[in-house]
């Protein structure tokens, strides 16, 4: 009986430690990899130029009509800085599901999907900066590289993105 506890405990244990098992979709922006939550993906697609909108901010490169759902498509690379943006055949966009609402996401190329256990993750460094790290959940050492994770949901759903409505807060 005593042996029966120990393999459901040990069961337990496992759907545990799977449970906090997170997938990471894994892109390129210049130099750097970053990984966002597999379950804000909702697709991949080649980069297509998008229709541009007026007085829109320049990492905001327009719209896309995705099968009948007009997408707004942000180009993640300008509005992280990155030093060089060139289109060419890695360029994808990343569909993703935010809030509800269907974003793209523009970016160099994706690499892979990656799990990682939190003991492979650790915390963002603290910075004493102007530069809005926010949205950075953690980096992740994998063998040889070094990852950093985005919280996808709080850069798009940002106030300076102006894609989401921004819910008031209440004091």
């Amino acid at each position: 009986m005593l042996t029966s506890s120990n393999s459901q405990n040990q069961t337990s244990r496992g759907a545990v430690h799977k449970a906090t098992a997170a997938e990471f979709l894994t892109f390129r922006l210049g130099g750097e990899e970053y990984g966002i939550d597999i379950l804000r993906v909702q697709e991949i697609r080649s980069y297509e130029e998008p229709t541009r909108i007026a007085n829109a901010p320049s990492f905001i490169k327009g719209v896309v009509n995705l099968r009948g759902v007009i997408v707004p498509v942000v180009d993640l690379r300008i509005k992280l800085n990155c030093s060089s943006v060139a289109y060419d055949s890695f360029t994808v966009v990343i569909v993703l599901n935010v809030h509800g609402r269907v974003v793209g996401a523009v970016v160099d190329s994706v690499s892979d999907v990656l799990e990682l256990s939190p003991d492979q993750i650790n915390a963002a460094p603290e910075m004493n900066t102007a530069m809005d790290t926010s949205y950075i959940t953690g980096i992740a050492s994998v063998a040889e590289r070094m990852l950093i994770l985005m919280d996808i949901e709080a850069l798009m759903s940002s106030a300076d993105m102006g894609l989401m409505d921004v819910q008031p807060t209440v004091q």
